[in-house]
């Protein structure tokens, strides 16, 4: 029966479309007609579920990190470079926490379990953070007039405790329940793909620009310190919608190439190259080769091959990390710059969050013209040199950013200083309106809008089918090592400067000089990728010719173990095409 006429069922059935006689069981796919009516509605059921776990994600994150910087420097008294490494800490252990409880899921405890412990993880932190910014002072207070509140240390354990578990119980539910992996995008062609991440992170800009400008506007003007009740509530509706859907929300990743394998295969292929005290062996082409069955290894040939892919994508990926420490200044330099501004417009309080939406907006206005370009200047033949062009603009947007921010500061210092209150305390800051600050953001803006979605593009279309979520994780990994990188870089600046660099007063330090060092690696940065890219820009050849290749290569080689184990002697070439072989 040709390979047109079957169906792979989700179970992994194959089914055939040959009647049955008359009287006789109902074949397979008689039975599917019945199930496939019914799959749209689960479909979009899912959908919705989903969307709904999202944006309560997106609630509570944005419900912590907005104003953490806010929250630290006047309830905890903190200083600036402590709230924004804290800060910092915080946003990056939430990009490599799924990539950890992803493991966890796949080797010690299971999918089903772990979200169960993650819900309850994720309940636990964020009940914990109103704890702490509860206003004790307006409450507690006896009859003589005695404050009955929680001690400094109570406070900052029960702070750390409560981020610390709403970071694993989020990136649980990140990896299991939400990763973008749960998108089938395997039948997706280039132009597709790179519109449907280009979309993607639009709607994804659009609901932080919403949920931001509410949470901000809450915490600072409304609930102030009682603000931290909205993760708590958020986290609720999403607990309560992943019990209500849990056998309809746990993603299950395909098995055969997952992250245990991609580890199995580096560890085995050096465990194999110390036995044979060869690392650079003249009988393999590359020392994961050593991971192959040919030569010794444990593993297959298409294992080793995709994982040579993944591997191949780290210099592009590891690229991401300078330029994730210039986009991060906003929950960190940037905010403290806005934090020091004038932020009374025409009698309104600005809150500070707000501010972030300036670099939305970009995104949101450049995403639509770059489809438009996408769908009259992209092809299959141009669509790397594409790629690279939008990532290298991308990176130089960034370091304009930095830049700009850099001569902002002393533009600021020059005003004078005026009182103003936030969250019930009285600061002086610069009498320079927060709008002037917006160049700064809208070059990030630019740059999230043109790397962003071409970065995921690239690293989602140029690994095969069953390693594409390890290597959507390999890039979020390195999103979040950016975001440690950074905390680590503000606590060195602060210490080699001695609080010149991030000071703990703006108007008495240096922070320009910061962004300027910032700017300048950047620069080196961009310059990097820009003499590697031409590796990406033809990889899908690459791929053609060396994966599949391969494949075929390990096809010849059992053949020709069956002849010699029966004395025969392979003398002639196969006939057929790389394709044919394989099927």
């Amino acid at each position: 029966m040709p390979l047109v006429d079957m169906k792979l069922m989700p179970d992994g059935q194959l089914l055939s479309t040959v009647p049955t006689k008359e009287g006789g069981k109902p074949t397979a796919r008689q039975d599917s007609d019945g199930i496939s009516s019914s799959k749209p509605r689960k479909e979009i059921q899912g959908t919705i579920w989903l969307l709904l776990v999202e944006l309560c994600e997106k609630f509570t994150f944005f419900g912590i990190v907005c104003n953490m910087i806010l929250f630290c420097t006047i309830k905890l008294g903190y200083p600036n470079h402590q709230a924004a490494t804290i800060n910092l800490c915080f946003v990056g252990a939430c990009m490599v926490a799924p990539l950890l409880m992803g493991w966890l899921a796949q080797c010690l405890v299971g999918r089903s379990k772990l979200v169960y412990i993650c819900a309850f993880l994720h309940f636990v932190g964020t009940a914990l953070l109103p704890v702490v910014a509860f206003p004790f002072e307006d409450f507690f207070i006896d009859k003589h007039y005695v404050l009955h509140t929680l001690a400094r240390r109570e406070q900052q354990v029960l702070f750390y405790v409560g981020l610390s578990a709403t970071c694993l119980g989020s990136g649980g539910i990140r990896a299991i329940v939400c990763p973008l992996s749960v998108y089938d995008l395997d039948a997706y062609r280039e132009k597709e793909l790179l519109s449907f991440f280009n979309w993607f992170y639009w709607l994804e800009n659009l609901s932080s620009a919403i949920v931001l400008v509410i949470i901000s506007y809450i915490q600072q003007s409304v609930a102030k310190n009682l603000g931290f009740l909205i993760p708590f509530v958020s986290v609720l509706m999403a607990l309560i919608t992943i019990h209500m859907a849990r056998s309809e929300m746990i993603y299950q990743p395909p098995k055969g190439n997952g992250l245990l394998t991609v580890c199995g295969v580096v560890a085995n292929a050096l465990r194999v190259c110390c036995v044979k005290c060869r690392y650079f062996s003249g009988d393999v082409t590359n020392w994961l080769d050593h991971a192959k069955e040919n030569y010794g290894g444990q593993y297959s040939e298409t294992q080793v091959e995709s994982t040579k892919l993944l591997v191949r994508l780290f210099p592009f990926i590891a690229f991401q990390i300078l330029y994730r420490i210039c986009v991060v200044q906003i929950p960190s330099g940037y905010y403290l710059q806005a934090m020091n501004s004038n932020l009374n417009l025409n009698g309104f309080l600005l809150p500070v969050a707000a501010m972030n939406v300036i670099s939305i907006l970009p995104f949101l206005i450049l995403a639509p013209v770059l489809e438009c370009l996408n769908t009259y200047l992209f092809t299959p033949e141009t669509s790397g040199r594409f790629s690279a062009v939008c990532i290298v603009a991308g990176y130089a947007s960034a370091t304009l950013s930095v830049m700009v921010a850099g001569f902002l500061e002393v533009h600021r210092k020059h005003f004078p200083l005026v009182e103003q209150t936030l969250s019930g305390k009285v600061l002086l800051v610069s009498s320079m309106p927060c709008i002037h600050l917006a160049p700064q953001y809208i070059f990030l803006g630019l740059a999230e809008a043109l790397a962003t979605p071409t970065c995921s593009f690239i690293t989602y279309k140029f690994v095969p089918g069953k390693i594409r979520g390890v290597a959507l994780q390999a890039l979020t990994f390195f999103n979040g090592a950016g975001c440690i990188m950074e905390a680590l870089l503000v606590q060195a600046a602060y210490t080699a400067s001695q609080g010149d660099w991030f000071p703990n007063v703006l108007n008495e330090g240096r922070l320009e000089w910061f962004y300027f060092f910032l700017a300048s690696l950047m620069m080196i940065n961009t310059l990097g990728f820009w003499t590697i890219s031409h590796r990406y820009t033809n990889l899908q050849q690459d791929y053609d010719k060396g994966f599949r290749g391969s494949l075929l290569q390990e096809q010849l080689l059992q053949h020709e173990k069956s002849l010699i184990f029966y004395d025969s002697i392979l003398d002639c070439p196969s006939p057929l095409s790389p394709v044919e072989t394989l099927l």
